[in-house]
């Protein structure tokens, strides 16, 4: 991987990290489009260079993320389905390489973020309270995430939808989420990966996650004064689009599996 192409899978992951389109689904099909090598590395990077972009949450909305212990607790608590993620690790790497599996997850979550406000934007007020069990669920739902296409964006807000909280509400709590979710995978993978990471590749590493930084922080502010107004329809159009267009591309005998 070259600075250039690590700075390109770095602007995607920016721009989708926050969004409910799948940054993993994005960056792998990038990575295909760019002719990247698969390599151990590169598969680290995908899931690294997401570190970046969550440090944006906490840089826009420190005043709101270092609050109460009741919070923290909270988002411990939405953490602990992250366990069966970590024993999923080996399925989910066989997953990060296939473009199939993205284009077909892209496409049933696009028909969801659809149909999603008619389904659950009915909280019984804009201050509705996350509550332990409320916050455990969300959590249950986003381990559906580990599937590359899915996004993890989506899952959370969708999840804290379900639970009457609102739009805006549930996509900040998965803003909030983010953090402890994308530093335990970031440094899980880091640590099991160290021997692909080198002298000259860690400069590479560094720089992608710089730029995954300053870009998510454009999109999030983007994203949250679109989706109040807005709601889900256009991401949902956008990620059956795209979805579609990948999956006549493959029945075409167009190779863009990375594995």
């Amino acid at each position: 991987m070259t600075f250039l192409e690590a700075i390109i899978v770095a602007i995607v992951e920016g721009i989708t990290e926050f969004l409910p389109v799948s940054s993993t689904g994005h960056m792998i099909i990038t990575q295909a489009i760019l002719g990247i090598p698969p390599s151990d590395f590169v598969k680290a990077f995908t899931v690294n260079i997401q570190f970046g972009a969550i440090l944006s949450v906490i840089v826009l909305y420190w005043k709101r993320f270092f609050q109460s212990w009741d919070f923290y607790f909270k988002l411990a608590v939405a953490c602990i389905p992250l366990i069966l993620a970590f024993l999923l690790d080996d399925i989910i790497d066989v997953m990060l390489g296939s473009v199939i599996i993205v284009s077909v997850a892209l496409v049933i979550g696009g028909v969801f973020l659809i149909f999603v406000d008619k389904w659950f934007d009915r909280p019984e007020n804009e201050t509705t309270r996350l509550t332990y069990k409320k916050a455990f669920i969300i959590g249950l739902i986003q381990i559906i995430s580990v599937i590359p296409g899915v996004s993890r964006s989506a899952a959370t807000i969708i999840g804290g939808m379900s639970q009457k909280l609102s739009r805006k509400n549930a996509a900040e709590f998965s803003f909030f989420l983010a953090v402890p979710t994308m530093f335990a995978a970031s440094f899980y993978k880091l640590i099991s990966n160290y021997e692909s990471l080198s002298v000259e590749n860690l400069p590479i590493l560094l720089v992608g996650n710089i730029v995954a930084f300053i870009v998510a922080m454009i999109a999030i502010k983007s994203f949250i004064a679109y989706l109040t107004k807005h709601g889900f329809k256009a991401f949902g159009y956008y990620r059956i689009a795209i979805g579609i267009i990948l999956l006549i591309l493959l029945l075409s005998g167009y190779s863009l599996n990375i594995t």
